[in-house]
């Protein structure tokens, strides 16, 4: 009978515990049966002793890399008869060199990185990071706050481990990065053609990285909105996109300039190529302030123009608190 086995590896002080920690805690890891979970060193952080009683873990330490060998490994099973393991690897200890018993079966790998002091490592201990990665399904980066060149980190990753899922993670939990190689459109196109999945893509990726647009030329298939606070010659070509869950539908979508608006129809199709540019529309700000004491103009603008709604609402919280 096949026994799993989970391998957290990384370098001393990389998150390894911490995450560890977190899958033990975890409401779908309350399951039939023991844990074994085998350290291969000691950090800082130490496990609660009460958190490893309410998940039946029982943990063991190895400190010594000869004694990580299958004999020893099979006399731990024989004791603790564990329905699962878990091993926390050593980051110094060569990972090619590790020897399993033949029925323990790795149902998954993760290594855990520091952000911060990944470039030394990737420096001066390539090949062991190497290693460590090349069959790990996902690598978590964490401790990445300020750091600019997370593009650069999970290149160096794909070139090793091509198959990798690569997180990132900072103060305040995954960050929700999207690079340019990720991207399911070339940049380099003209214009830049948005199919019905790039088209999400590309609105959440302008609102953080409109440099890569500004100056070029996009296509896509949109609805037409003309909201009436709008000039003439202005309309909102855009869809509606499921933001959280289906009851809260929103219209995503940017101004634009054309000097063909007036025979535009409400929610008709289009099919629309412009060109991105960053320009400041005072017209919603306006608005907000010609009728801000009349509900149903302000109903008419959250329906219409809901990010502006957005913002204005977080600017008047943020001046009712001054």
């Amino acid at each position: 009978m096949t026994k799993p086995v989970y391998i957290i590896n990384g370098f001393l002080e990389s998150g390894k515990t911490e995450f560890i920690t977190f899958t033990l805690g975890q409401p779908y890891f309350q399951i039939k049966g023991r844990t074994l979970l085998i350290l291969c060193e000691e950090g800082e952080n130490e496990y609660d002793p009460a958190l490893l009683k309410k998940s039946r873990t029982d943990v063991v330490l190895i400190e010594e890399e000869e004694e990580f060998n299958p004999n020893h490994l099979i006399e731990l099973e024989k004791q603790y008869k564990p329905a699962r393991i878990i091993i926390e690897y050593n980051g110094m200890w060569n990972f090619k060199n590790m020897k399993l018993p033949w029925y323990w079966k790795v149902e998954q790998q993760i290594t855990t990185i520091d952000g911060s002091t990944f470039p030394m490592y990737y420096t001066n201990m390539k090949s062991l990071l190497a290693e460590m990665i090349r069959k790990s399904e996902m690598i978590i980066f964490n401790r990445c706050d300020g750091i600019k060149d997370l593009n650069v980190y999970k290149r160096n990753i794909k070139a090793v481990n091509p198959s990798a899922d690569v997180i990132f993670e900072d103060s305040n939990g995954e960050i929700d990065e999207i690079f340019e190689e990720d991207l399911p459109y070339d940049l380099s196109q003209d214009p830049i053609v948005l199919d019905n999945q790039g088209y999400g893509i590309w609105y959440l990726d302008s609102m953080d990285h409109l440099e890569r647009y500004v100056g070029k030329n996009i296509q896509f298939l949109a609805m037409v909105l003309k909201p009436e606070e709008y000039p003439d010659g202005y309309f909102v070509p855009g869809r509606m996109a499921m933001t959280c869950c289906a009851e809260d539908m929103a219209f995503l979508g940017y101004a634009c300039e054309f000097a063909g608006t007036k025979d535009l129809k409400q929610k008709e199709w289009v099919k629309v190529t412009a060109k991105v540019a960053r320009e400041y529309f005072a017209d919603c700000f306006d608005y907000w302030v010609k009728y801000a004491e009349n509900a149903n103009a302000i109903s008419l603008l959250q329906e219409c123009a809901p990010m502006t709604y957005r913002y204005m609402e977080d600017l008047m919280r943020i001046a009712n608190r001054l």
